[in-house]
């Protein structure tokens, strides 16, 4: 690699640092305020808040990846043009393939990360996030322990607590259960009392009232009780087998046959072939990114006006190509053998860029229009 493409990547790579960076900072700002309003009024902690922060970050940088690969590349060849230093390097002999040189083995730079994160990093942090929200929801104090709201741990129970003590005393205690068709029940008491024990978690109500409501004669049966167990283990728990699914699982797990994958997870073989394809169309998309801004802005050429059209142009085809990669996946997903349509936008921004390429290279006098070429007089 010459000293010019060491000095072109150099600066793509200073700029997508920069540009991942702050679009990184905006996404997690973005959801870190949802995130924390719904993990603090759970009842969680700060340390759980930075936790699932965290484990939520592979999956904000891949979707900037791309983003900020094409602001780098359209950035540094404005930047490039702008200091004359794109016309030192065509008056050298330079051409359009040979410039787009550096522009290309950046995007591989981009790609290699991103297929890092995708076949590795973002399956596991996946895996790690659902095993944390399933010990979270398994834990009766971050769901019954909010005073004065109602809550419903499963769509047939509400649960109310006006006041909950330091000690961890649950005061004006209301819980219905309507889980069963036949009856409801209504729970009163003055005091409650949450116990665990391993798997099994009690609710110990104190000087309390149970009302019984039949729904075949609407009968209503009251009792009073000095205190009453309420066994709420199935209201809480969740079965962690419900977690595995192919997107939690790195990709070499994914080249077992997809029907044995489907029996495990309980998902489709469409669904399983459209997450492996994509781990590996994904990334490609981040070359297409980093070409594409290169060509659009090289193909424009100096303009005492400046580049925003041409920064339009290449921002517009880029959501073009991303548009129909997204649109692509359903009909992979109801048939798996349809899994190269995922790579069909990849191939049509890469063809995109080197036709720009083409273009640029060819001589000007082939650009003209037949007819418009005059012989001068002899």
């Amino acid at each position: 690699m010459s000293k010019i493409d060491r000095y072109v990547l150099s600066q793509l790579l200073i700029l997508f640092g920069f540009f991942s960076l702050v679009l990184v900072a905006v996404f997690w700002i973005n959801r870190a305020v949802v995130l924390f309003d719904r993990l603090i009024s759970d009842g969680q902690s700060a340390l759980v808040f930075l936790e699932f922060t965290a484990l939520g970050l592979p999956k904000l940088i891949t979707t900037v990846l791309p983003i900020a690969a094409f602001c780098a590349a359209v950035y540094v060849t404005n930047r490039l043009n702008n200091e004359s230093e794109l016309t030192v390097m065509q008056a050298t002999g330079s051409g359009p393939f040979r410039l787009a040189r550096p522009f290309f083995v950046f995007g591989v730079i981009v790609f290699l990360l991103a297929s890092i994160l995708n076949h590795i990093l973002l399956p596991l942090a996946l895996e790690q996030l659902s095993d944390r929200e399933a010990e979270i929801s398994q834990n009766a104090t971050s769901r019954l322990l909010t005073e004065g709201a109602f809550l419903h741990p499963s769509p047939s129970v509400t649960f109310y607590a006006r006041e909950i003590s330091e000690d961890g005393v649950l005061h004006d205690v209301f819980l219905s259960d309507r889980r069963n068709a036949d009856e409801g029940v209504i729970y009163t008491a003055s005091e409650a009392y949450l116990i665990r024990k391993q798997d099994l978690t009690t609710l110990i109500m104190v000087d309390g009232t149970a009302q019984r409501l039949a729904t075949d004669d609407n009968r209503l049966s009251t009792a009073e009780f000095r205190d009453f167990s309420f066994d709420i283990s199935s209201l809480i728990r969740n079965d962690a087998s419900n977690n595995l699914t192919v997107r939690n699982m790195i990709t070499p797990q994914l080249l077992s046959p997809f029907d044995r994958l489907s029996r495990l997870t309980n998902q489709s073989p469409g669904e399983i072939a459209e997450e492996f394809h994509s781990r590996f169309a994904e990334p490609m998309f981040c070359i297409v990114a980093a070409m594409i801004g290169f060509t659009t802005l090289l193909i424009g050429g100096y303009s005492r006006f400046g580049v925003w059209r041409e920064v339009v142009v290449a921002f517009g085809l880029l959501l073009l190509i991303n548009g129909a990669r997204s649109t692509l996946q359903n009909p992979v997903r109801n048939d798996p053998e349809l899994w190269p349509l995922l790579y069909l936008p990849v191939l049509f921004g890469t063809l995109l860029a080197v036709g720009m390429l083409w273009y640029v290279a060819r001589p000007k006098w082939q650009r003209r229009a037949p007819g418009k070429l005059q012989e001068r007089p002899s």
